[in-house]
C-alpha cells in the first residue's frame, strides 16, 4: 500500500516541492479585521497587508472536517500527517479529531499523526524526509518510527530582525521593547524539545545575529549530523530573500549539504517573525 504525507499550512513548504513530492498541506484561516483569507495566500498580499493593516492578523487552525476531507481522498493508502507543534497551535489536535471521527464510521485505514514539535520550515523539511522515505518504499511502521526519531534530532533556529510584532502582538512589554529597539537588541529563539518556542539568546546588530544564529546551527550540525549529503537545509525568511541566500551561502561554505530549500514564511509564523527574520532548520 502507498503512503500519503499530509502536512498543514504553517510549514511554509514551497508549493513546487509539496507537488514534486505529493504533500498535501492543509491551510488555516488568516482573516485580516473582516478580510479571511487562507494560509497558502500571496506572500507579497500578506507582506502588503501586514505593513497597512493597523492589527495584526489572526490565524486559526484547520476545523477537524478539514483533515477529514483530505483523509477520505487518500483513503487507498496509509496516512501521516506531519503537524506543527501542538504547544502552538490546535491543528495537531483538529487532525487527530479528525481521525478519531473517521474510525467511529468505520474506517478501516491507517492514519499516524505526527507532532512535529516545531513549525515553518522546521515542520516542513520533516515532511519532505517522510516523503522521500515513503517513495523510497519504506514500509509504515518503519516511516512512522524514524519520523519519531526525526523530530527528536531535528532542531530549528531563527532570528527576530524587529520587535515590532511581538509588542503589538502582546507578547513583549512596550516599554521594554522600546529600550530594546532602540538599543539594537536582536533575539535569537529556538523550537524546545516541548516544542514551544523559547528565547536562547539576545545580540546586538543583525549581522552579529546572523552570525551567533549561523555559530549555532554550524556547532549542532557538528554535533549530531554526520551523512551530510543526505541532510537537507531548510532557510525560511521574513520578507528578506537576499539575506537568506547569503545564510545559505555562508553554511554551504561549511558543510557539504546534499539538499537547500529556501522559502517565505507564510501568514502563521510570519505574523510572529515581521520582516526581516530568518529561519534555519535542518
Amino acid at each position: 500500500m502507498t503512503i500519503k504525507i499530509i502536512t498543514d499550512g504553517t510549514s511554509d513548504l514551497p508549493q513546487e516541492l509539496a507537488r514534486e513530492l505529493d504533500i498535501t498541506v492543509v491551510p488555516l484561516i488568516v482573516r485580516f479585521g473582516d478580510k479571511e483569507m487562507t494560509s497558502d495566500m500571496s506572500r507579497t498580499l500578506f507582506y502588503e497587508l501586514m505593513r497597512q493593516e493597523p492589527a495584526l492578523p489572526q490565524t486559526a487552525s484547520p476545523a477537524p472536517h478539514a483533515f477529514m476531507e483530505e483523509y477520505r481522498k487518500a483513503s487507498q493508502s496509509d496516512i501521516l500527517v506531519v503537524s506543527v507543534s501542538s504547544n502552538l497551535s490546535s491543528t495537531y489536535h483538529h487532525a487527530l479529531m479528525a481521525r478519531e471521527q473517521l474510525m467511529e464510521e468505520g474506517y478501516s485505514g491507517r492514519i499516524e499523526v505526527l507532532d512535529s514539535r516545531t513549525a515553518s520550515l522546521g515542520q516542513g523539511l520533516l515532511a519532505v524526509k517522510a516523503a522521500k522515505h515513503a517513495k523510497e518504499g519504506m514500509p509504515f511502521e518503519e516511516l512512522t518510527a524514524r519520523m519519531k526519531e526525526e523530530v527528536k534530532s531535528h532542531h530549528t533556529y531563527f532570528f527576530l530582525d524587529t520587535l515590532e510584532n511581538v509588542i503589538k502582538g502582546g507578547r513583549l512589554d512596550r516599554v521594554r521593547g522600546a529600550v530594546a529597539s532602540v538599543l539594537n537588541i536582536k533575539q535569537i529563539m529556538k523550537a524546545s524539545e516541548e516544542g514551544t518556542l523559547e528565547p536562547f539568546e539576545k545580540v546586538r546588530g543583525t549581522q552579529n545575529a546572523i552570525k551567533r544564529l549561523i555559530e549555532r546551527v554550524s556547532e549542532k550540525v557538528s554535533e549530531t549530523r554526520h551523512d551530510l549529503e543526505r541532510c537537507i537545509l531548510g532557510i525560511a525568511h521574513s520578507n528578506c530573500e537576499d539575506r537568506a541566500r547569503d545564510v545559505r551561502d555562508q553554511l554551504l561554505r561549511l558543510f557539504p549539504f546534499g539538499q537547500v530549500v529556501i522559502t517565505e514564511m507564510g501568514p502563521v509564523i510570519g505574523t510572529y517573525a515581521g520582516e526581516g527574520g530568518i529561519l534555519i532548520s535542518c
